[in-house]
């Protein structure tokens, strides 16, 4: 590699390109309403307050739309393919954690989320436990570039 010279890294990529289709995932449920919200699991309560108008599920889901977009901005810029976003290292720490958290501690928050599917916390844990690996492994890798000490 010659001086200067970018490497992109592929799991900050691959754990952005994730967050990237779960952001869109979530905005089809608003578009497209209580039926994606059934499809995806997300409880039969959330999809027939869809169904009624109410403003909640949109608010909720518009909420973790913009924060997966924004973890993915994050995974890129930590990839090095976008520009440096401010506290990098930090924010790629704490993404990985929490996706690693939700992929392994489903258990303890089942209950507070009783109209969920068991498929859908099997399916969707573990989808946040490869994403959380992404993200972890190519911070792990790009460790000294995010702490400032390579280009």
């Amino acid at each position: 590699m010659q001086a200067g010279e970018r490497r992109i890294n592929i799991y900050l990529v691959l754990g952005a390109t994730c967050s990237a289709i779960a952001a869109l995932a979530h905005l089809g449920c608003i578009i497209f309403g209580a039926d994606w919200y059934r499809f995806f699991g997300a409880g039969e309560q959330m999809a027939q307050m869809a169904e009624q108008g109410l403003w909640y599920p949109s608010v909720v889901t518009a909420i973790i739309v913009v924060i997966l977009a924004i973890w993915s901005l994050y995974g890129l810029s930590g990839a090095k393919a976008i520009i440096k976003l401010p506290l990098l290292k930090f924010a790629l720490v704490v993404i990985s954690l929490i996706y690693l958290t939700r992929g392994v501690a489903f258990v303890a928050i089942m209950p507070m989320f009783p109209g969920n599917s068991l498929s859908f916390w099997l399916v969707s844990s573990g989808i946040c436990f490869i994403i959380g690996t992404f993200y972890a492994i190519g911070t792990y890798q790009n460790w000294q570039y995010l702490s400032g000490k390579t280009a």
